[in-house]
């Protein structure tokens, strides 16, 4: 026999169907150390293994599988027999091998040259070195679809799989290029093949049970030609084909059922009517009949033959095959009629489904495309592409998730469903509509893009309504809640430019005629001061002035339209950076009070409802900043009370360094009563004052005040801290019974170090010393002012040098979270904290007053949470040295005032006081008030000079008498003394003691000593 493609024609001895025994199973530990022949004995379990239940297909591909895998090939094949319709096999299995591959491979005639048409054929092991297309069957050329850029030496092995009498099938092996099997592998490929013949069998594929050749012939023996149809009296033709000799006898010319077929196409048997199908339909034809004779069976095809003149005309042919006594096929017997009308009929509604404007698919029970129009094309691909494809493995159909588990849903249930999916390109949108029917499903695809697209604007203008309805209530909510005109101005950007893609706002407001900024967001510093007061209310040349006039929103779309309307507006659109605007009037009453000017970054043109959103919120806005501006007017005039009320500056004094902070509650008018002080007094002293009038507002800030002032006037009176509370309680009760004032008042004496203290509800004054360590000065549990009961208790303490005082209100450590245990105890951790990371002694107040921003800071709650007033006084004590204090004692004797001169002339030498209009000032005053207590008042006498913030000179004795000015005739001898000292020092006084009073001077000391 000749060669093709150089294959060898390996012939041999046919290997019969063997019988293997059941083999032992062995353990997975060691089947990968097992030799070739053990290896072969465990696979050949595991196939008998396979139960009977098992499909034919499945049986065949386990066993295919076990085979290519135990001689290491690259795939295989296996092909079955047809009926003796032109002698074709089938692939019926395969593995490992692609599609591009196992195409060619369908159909191959029995009597080809290919490797499993010589196994089959000659029973025997065929090999081929070098694979190649197998041999052509009528209408399917094999090397048209075999694949490109195949590498060229694969083998290809070929064993048959016995039947009955010479109807066999083929077991395909493929081996890489090189390798070739050899006669183990060969007798193991041999050995499955007679496996699958023997399960084949049983089966019945390859050889029928007698109950089922009864069934299928109704009697015995041959049965004569009759019709196996008859649709509504329509001719047919009953034919016989002899499957053993390929005759073929009707029972009527065929002319007479079939014009223009050639009347002699029965005398040529099988093969001469095979040739006259078209070769679309012999593929679809030679299955069909080859199954009902594998299968002994009835089976019917539809397909198209050609007329004499070429034409082709459509028959429809049914028939049943026919088997001898032992259940052999001997015989065809059908009938065949002319479906030209049927297909006709059939084309005219697939014409219809092709054309019409919804998609249609249609789908067979394996879910394979059977049939789609042109509309379903656009999504799906072309019809010659996709017909015969799993539905699922088109690119369109996995793009839509969940539709897969739909089908096969709907065909489970039997009812009908639809479901709406996006398109392929993502924008289009289509409405499916699920239909069962026998065998398979049907797919109505409607567009319904337009349909999508209005119910999207739809949704979308519904949506925007309620996103508009969302701001305008959160704005007004925010404007409603809005105080300062910043407030104002926060609310309008945080709540209008975002949802409308603004990058700038400016809110104007009208001063006079002027248009003044109140805020702005979105634009430089350097802007807002070139647009401030730039534009007047009447100018309407301006944008702005032009809204106001018309009491409407203006909106700029461009910066072209901008200058072509108004001129004027240059440095508004070169400086702004803006390219587009929205001007809304800002009016109440009818009375304009401004604009808000919305700035866009990019040229946009303002539907209807954005317009309409931005005038509802004009008026909204307009509002708010009317409030606004009243609440400004009052919050303004409320803190210049407050200003005037509370110190200006505290003194700059050696003897203490002091900071302070005072923060109102936002709760009604930003003022309260709350108030601190630091007072110079007499001997270098300094009164530390803090007090709180309970309450907040107005009438709190006046009594707080009246209270100031008494203190101060209180503290030039030299009183000591019991007596001034007992003074302010008596002011406090004249007030009324609701009116209460705590107060803390403190004299420190830099000479003695100590001090003096009383309290009237007030918390205890901190304490920070040098050594780093926080105390709490003791306190009596005096009631506040108004309530108590006097006296007072006065309290001392010693403080070291450079001790840190916090005197505060229970505003600083007190709040809704807090009680003042717990603050006070924080205030005992911050000055700890700060006070070590302090230089020892600063030298100015800087230090101080940051370390009140940082207490206020971490002590109090966020801006708008504070519940009650709180007042903070630190001071930072100085001791006065010892030499810059000398004090002596002096004889009642009228020598005195002559002693007292020259001890003050030698301290201030020694203080290098050496200015002679100094020294003769200090002397006659001296000697003035030494004289004044030996004339009026009684020992003992006792001199004190003090160099601090300016020369002290005192004189004390044990007398309470408080000497006074009086107004001298020209003939008095006497009562010109204290005039003198009036006329000579800058201050005068006098203070009682615990042991009489003293007497004071106070004079500057020259600027190049200070």
């Amino acid at each position: 026999m000749s060669t093709r493609n150089g294959d060898a024609d390996n012939t041999g001895p046919s290997i019969p169907p063997a019988s293997h025994p059941l083999h032992q199973p062995q353990g997975l530990r060691t089947i990968q150390t097992v030799r070739p022949p053990e290896q072969h004995r465990m696979r050949m379990w595991l196939l008998d293994a396979v139960g009977e239940d098992r499909r034919d297909v499945e049986v065949l591909l386990t066993a295919l599988q076990q085979a290519v895998a135990e001689v290491h090939g690259l795939g295989g094949m296996v092909h079955l027999p047809g009926g003796g319709m032109s002698g074709v096999l089938y692939l019926v299995a395969d593995s490992g091998l692609p599609e591009s591959m196992t195409r060619p491979w369908l159909i191959i005639p029995a009597r080809g040259t290919a490797p499993p048409s010589r196994a089959a054929r000659k029973d025997t092991t065929a090999w081929r070195p070098d694979l190649a297309p197998p041999d052509p069957v009528p209408g399917r050329d094999p090397a048209a679809l075999w694949p490109s850029r195949l590498p060229a030496g694969i083998g290809h092995l070929a064993v048959p799989i016995p039947g009955g009498g010479r109807r066999r099938g083929a077991l395909s092996v493929l081996f890489a290029p090189g390798a070739e099997p050899g006669a183990t592998e060969r007798a193991f490929v041999n050995e499955v093949a007679a496996w699958m013949s023997g399960r084949l069998r049983s089966s019945g594929i390859l050889n029928p049970s007698a109950t089922l050749l009864r069934a299928l012939e109704n009697e015995p023996g041959p049965q004569k030609a009759a019709p196996v149809w008859d649709v509504k009296g329509m001719p047919s033709i009953t034919y016989t084909w002899d499957l053993r000799t390929g005759e073929l006898t009707s029972d009527r010319p065929v002319e007479e059922v079939l014009a223009g077929i050639d009347p002699g196409v029965m005398s040529g048997g099988i093969e001469a009517w095979a040739a006259l199908i078209h070769p679309d339909d012999l593929p679809r034809a030679v299955a069909g009949f080859d199954t009902g004779i594998q299968l002994r069976g009835g089976f019917q095809a539809e397909y198209r033959i050609r007329r004499q003149d070429g034409t082709y005309v459509w028959i429809e042919a049914r028939a049943r095959t026919i088997t001898d006594g032992e259940g052999a096929p001997v015989k065809v017997i059908g009938t065949l009629r002319d479906s030209s009308e049927t297909h006709a009929a059939a084309e005219s509604v697939g014409r219809a489904l092709r054309h019409m404007s919804d998609g249609f698919v249609s789908l067979d029970a394996d879910w394979r495309i059977g049939f789609l129009n042109q509309a379903a094309e656009r999504l799906f691909g072309a019809a010659e592409d996709v017909a015969g494809t799993l539905f699922w493995d088109i690119p369109a159909v996995r793009a839509v998730p969940g539709l897969e588990q739909r089908c096969r849903a709907t065909v489970a249930e039997g009812q009908p469903a639809g479901l709406d999916v996006p398109g392929p390109d993502g924008t289009s949108w289509y409405h499916l509509r699920l239909v069962p029917v026998p065998e398979g499903l049907t797919l109505y695809i409607t567009d319904t893009t337009q349909r999508h697209l209005r119910e999207v604007e739809r949704a979308d203008a519904e949506r925007a309504a309620a996103e508009r309805a969302a701001l305008v209530q959160r704005v007004t909510r925010e404007l409603a809640e809005a105080v300062t005109a910043q407030d104002v101005m926060a609310a309008v950007a945080d709540g209008v430019m975002a949802p409308l893609g603004a990058t700038g706002l400016i809110m104007l407001g009208t001063v006079g005629d002027r248009l003044t900024v109140v805020g702005s967001r979105g634009y430089s510093e350097r802007f807002t001061r070139l647009l401030d007061g730039l534009w007047t209310v009447s100018d309407t040349t301006n944008p702005v002035g032009d809204a106001l006039r018309t009491r409407s929103s203006l909106c700029i779309s461009s910066p072209e339209e901008m200058h072509r309307r108004y001129p004027k507006t240059e440095m508004l659109i070169q400086q702004g950076d803006k390219h587009a605007w929205a001007f809304l009037p800002l009016a109440v009453s009818g009375r304009g009070i401004g604009a808000a000017v919305i700035g866009f970054g990019r040229p946009r043109v303002l539907d209807d409802d954005e317009r309409t959103l931005l005038t509802a919120l004009s008026g909204l806005i307009a509002q708010a900043l009317e409030r606004a501006g009243l609440y400004d007017e009052a919050t303004t005039r409320a803190h210049t009370l407050q200003r005037s009320l509370l110190p200006q500056a505290l003194p700059k004094l050696p003897e203490v360094t002091t900071a302070a902070r005072y923060q109102s509650a936002k709760q009604g008018a930003d003022v309260g009563g709350d108030w601190y002080d630091v007072i110079p007094l007499s001997a270098a002293r300094v009164a530390l004052v803090i007090g709180d009038v309970m309450g907040h507002g107005m009438a709190e800030a006046a009594t707080m005040g009246r209270l100031r002032t008494a203190v101060r006037t209180l503290s030039e009176l030299e009183l000591p801290p019991d007596e001034i509370l007992s003074h302010l309680n008596d002011i406090v009760g004249e007030l009324g019974t609701d009116t209460f004032a705590t107060c803390l008042y403190g004299i420190y004496d830099p000479v003695t170090r100590r001090l003096s203290y009383a309290s009237a509800g007030q918390p205890p004054p901190a304490v920070a010393h040098p050594g780093g360590t926080v105390t709490f000065l003791p306190m009596a549990p005096d009631p506040p002012l108004g309530v108590a009961a006097p006296p007072f208790e006065t309290l001392e303490t010693l403080l070291p040098a450079d001790s840190l005082l916090a005197l505060y209100s229970d505003g600083l450590v007190e709040s809704k979270d807090r009680d003042v245990t717990t603050g006070m105890r924080r205030l005992a951790e911050l000055l700890f904290q700060s006070v070590n990371a302090m230089p020892a002694s600063p030298a100015d107040a800087s230090d101080l007053d940051a370390l009140c921003a940082t207490l206020t800071s971490a002590l109090l709650p966020t801006h708008g949470a504070l519940m009650d007033d709180a007042a903070l006084l630190l001071a930072r004590t100085h001791p006065l040295d010892a030499e810059n204090v000398a004090e002596w004692p002096l004889p009642e004797d009228p020598v005195a005032a002559s002693q007292a001169r020259d001890l003050v002339r030698a301290q201030l030498t020694d203080w290098d006081l050496t200015d002679e209009d100094l020294i003769m000032t200090t002397e006659l005053l001296v000697s003035e008030l030494v004289g004044n207590v030996i004339r009026h008042a009684y020992g003992p006498i006792r001199l004190r000079m003090l160099r601090s913030r300016a020369l002290i000179c005192e004189v004390s004795d044990a007398s309470l008498t408080t000497p006074h000015i009086r107004h001298s005739s020209a003939t008095d001898e006497g009562g010109r003394g204290l005039q003198l000292i009036s006329a000579l020092c800058q201050r005068w006084g006098t203070r009682h003691t615990r042991t009489g009073k003293s007497i004071w001077t106070e004079q500057a000391l020259p600027t190049a000593s200070g």
